[in-house]
């Protein structure tokens, strides 16, 4: 359970070798299918995405400034390959050429050191641009996965004519589709460890061979079904060359003059910068060692490899965020591994090419739909609107203005809305809006006590956030800054995000930041991140939750605090926040145990796992007790069936493995138990511990080595909850050998 820091370069490539390659292993099990369809949905051969793919992983290593993201293709530039090929006369060397442009760019971007310009977007355009990406996506899949056609000339129509269709569904193709579709669905309510150990995506190719092979796919012909005949045939199949090589295309840059050229060049580079910067700073809080990326260095690394990449026929490279959660996941330590699955992905195609020819475009299809609908599904519009009206407002005219025009116009679309709400609820006119920004007369003030005080005035919008950036950034590691947003008139989510990540990682750092100053604002939902703008004082409603809570605390003589609480550095200390970052914490109580040994705190807390596409938003109930004395470090939660079939693969990647106990055997089969020192913790789990946890329902224990936290519940605890879980810390205390 040790956290400290890998080292870099050959040093670390040595020492962290085992954990880097088996994380590798899941890593090129998820790209494989995925580049072999974003490269069929982006109108290029399937080897054109795992060539991508490689080189992602062969190239960009040695230049990027990332330690755990991994690089490839990515659905998000599938959008802006079509549109180049709509408007370069549907000739994909034109294309590439657009394609090596567009990562020089991305190098001179790097250099020049203005990878800090992709904070500027703010963040619902990017989600709305993305939720169209995810539209279209969407759109142009789902009559693959329907085995039907659509001869109409845009996404609407595409979509109108997938309901006007049903009637001629191909069922075999259909039902591979859906199979695959049910897998991405259910893959995460599934607990069977031999099933985890193969990534969804892999899955869906997995399970469409036996039909392919059922129903012969590789020869032209007929199949009787309810009367009707259905077509089946290798046309169904995705195109493999017997050799590889061929499919090697290079660029022309006879279009380089033109303006589809360069609208081409622009979409490419700004939608790659900005999936690249966003993902990589998302990938450092998932992080376990708190690393911070070098974004400057990751244009240039990126752009290197989509040069390499565009001139040998193949896709855009950007920062992945799907596959790099799983390689922070999967226990990665370096850079190297995002090296290791390209090399697996080049024994894939070397080796695998007779079972690659086997996999039916409707697989693939059935993972672009489902990436498609998450990236614009109902719980998008709905998280955006938790976020703030005003969210959705922007979120929703990014989304029109790009489908009927083209993502950049999008983006400019996305940010004019933006900017014209902004300007209606600050109440001031254009220039004086500007001045707000730019000269609003925010700054740091050094106190003799060590303490800065941080004054940020007028409008706090996206455009500020590289004044911010600037403010704060001669600020010494390791104080006290408090940043006070009393004489704001506007601050918008992208501020918030903002100033909340420097939070994040000042703390990190061993530093302390308070924000304060937002009493007198107001916000159209009570998100901690939405847009506020000044008003008058409000009285803060209180709920009925609220309330019992605050009765609980009066009661037993506790105390109570219902604001949202920033400071959550603590519970870092934490493995299970490892690559969880951990948004807020409100409706805390707080007190001791029966012998007045151990202060305890039970709080509500939102935390994220995965970000971006793969962004899961929990709230949860946990309790943190803090101990009179040091025990050992621990974790302990449920024990699967295939748990023990996975310690050898803990073993050799270095993780730590299940710690057994022979003589008692339900324990051991209940409980999944881990910790860095396998002879303290057996020494310190005593005979009457192990019947007390065997006799109770399972919970999630982790000790640091001076307090526990444990919790239960993937939601808010009701105060019954909140009851039972303070009776069970309590008598788990009772049953622990502590020194008093």
């Amino acid at each position: 359970m040790s956290n400290s820091i890998p080292s870099t370069g050959i040093k670390g490539l040595k020492e962290n070798w085992r954990s880097d390659l088996t994380a590798a292993v899941s890593v090129a099990l998820v790209a494989l299918p995925l580049a072999l369809g974003i490269a069929v949905a982006s109108g290029v051969t399937p080897m054109s995405g795992l060539l991508s793919a490689i080189i992602a992983g062969i190239v960009t290593t040695f230049f990027r400034g990332s330690n755990l993201a991994i690089n490839g293709p990515a659905a998000g530039l599938i959008a802006a390959v079509l549109g180049g090929l709509a408007v370069l006369d549907n000739n994909i060397n034109y294309v590439l050429a657009a394609i090596v442009v567009s990562g020089a760019l991305q190098i001179l971007l790097g250099l020049l050191k203005m990878g800090r310009f992709a904070k500027l977007l703010p963040s619902s355009v990017l989600n709305g641009i993305l939720a169209a990406i995810g539209i279209i996506i969407f759109a142009k899949q789902i009559h693959f996965a329907l085995g039907t056609k659509s001869d109409a000339k845009n996404i609407i129509g595409i979509l109108v004519d997938a309901i006007y269709k049903i009637p001629e569904i191909n069922p075999f193709v259909f039902s591979i589709a859906l199979l695959g579709v049910l897998v991405l669905v259910f893959y995460k309510k599934i607990n069977n460890k031999f099933i985890k150990a193969i990534p969804a995506p892999m899955w869906v190719l997995v399970l469409a061979l036996p039909i392919v092979y059922g129903f012969n796919f590789f020869d032209a012909h007929e199949i009787s079904l309810f009367g009707n005949a259905y077509m089946v045939s290798p046309d169904l199949l995705i195109n493999i060359p017997e050799n590889p090589l061929d499919s090697i295309m290079h660029p022309d840059f006879s279009r380089i003059g033109t303006m589809p050229f360069w609208l081409t060049v622009m979409s490419i580079s700004t939608i790659a910068t900005v999936i690249t910067m966003a993902s990589a700073r998302a990938v450092d809080k998932l992080d376990p060692h708190k690393r911070t990326t070098n974004l400057n260095k990751d244009l240039v690394g990126v752009g290197l490899s989509t040069m390499v990449s565009g001139a040998l026929g193949g896709l855009p490279i950007v920062n992945v965020i799907v596959r790099s959660t799983v390689n922070v996941n999967s226990n990665a330590k370096t850079k190297w591994s995002n090296l290791y699955h390209g090399l697996f992905l080049l024994l894939f195609v070397a080796f695998m090419a007779p079972v690659l020819k086997s996999i039916p475009l409707a697989a693939l299809a059935a993972i672009l739909v489902h990436t498609g609908f998450k990236l614009a599904s109902p719980k998008v519009f709905k998280n955006t609107y938790d976020q703030g009206v005003e969210q959705l407002l922007f979120l929703s005219s990014t989304i029109i203005i790009t489908l009927f025009t083209s993502l950049l116009y999008g983006i400019i679309g996305g940010i004019l809305v933006t900017l014209i709400l902004h300007m209606l609820l600050a109440k001031v006119g254009i220039s004086s809006f500007f001045k707000m920004i730019y000269k609003s007369g925010s700054k740091v003030i050094s106190l003799e006590n060590g303490t800065y005080d941080v004054k940020i005035k007028g409008v706090a919008n996206f455009l500020y956030a590289l004044e911010l950036d600037k403010l704060l950034k001669d600020i010494p590691r390791k104080a006290t800054v408090r940043i006070d947003l009393s004489q704001t008139r506007l601050v918008d989510l992208s501020i918030m995000e903002n100033l909340i990540e420097y939070k994040r990682t000042y703390d990190n750092e061993g530093g302390n930041v308070k924000l304060k100053g937002l009493d007198n604002h107001v916000a159209s939902t009570s998100h901690n991140r939405a847009l506020k703008i000044i008003t008058g004082r409000l009285k803060k409603r209180i709920t009925q939750r609220q309330i019992r809570l605050q009765k609980m605390a009066i009661n037993n003589g506790w105390s109570f605090e219902r604001e949202v609480d920033w400071n959550t550095s603590y519970l870092r200390n934490f493995r299970f926040f490892d690559s969880r970052p951990i948004e807020m914490k409100s409706n805390s109580l707080q007190g001791l145990d029966a012998n007045n040994n151990a202060h305890w705190e039970i709080a509500d807390i939102v935390f994220d796992e995965g970000a971006l596409l793969a962004l899961e938003v929990y709230q949860t109930t946990v309790q943190v007790v803090k101990l009179p004395s040091s025990i050992p470090k621990f974790i302990i939660d449920k024990e699967g069936l295939f748990d023990k079939m996975f310690d050898r693969v803990k073993v050799f990647s270095g993780s730590n493995p299940d710690i057994d106990f022979k003589k008692f055997p339900k324990f051991s089969g209940k409980f999944l138990l881990s910790g860095e020192n396998e002879k303290e913790i057996k020494s310190f789990f005593t005979k009457e511990l192990i019947e007390f946890l065997e006799q109770n329902e399972i919970h999630h224990i982790e000790s640091n080595g001076e307090a526990l936290m444990i919790f239960k519940y993937l939601h808010i605890a009701k105060t019954d909850e909140v009851t039972n879980m303070l009776n069970f810390a309590f008598d788990l205390l009772s049953h622990m050998n502590l020194k008093k």
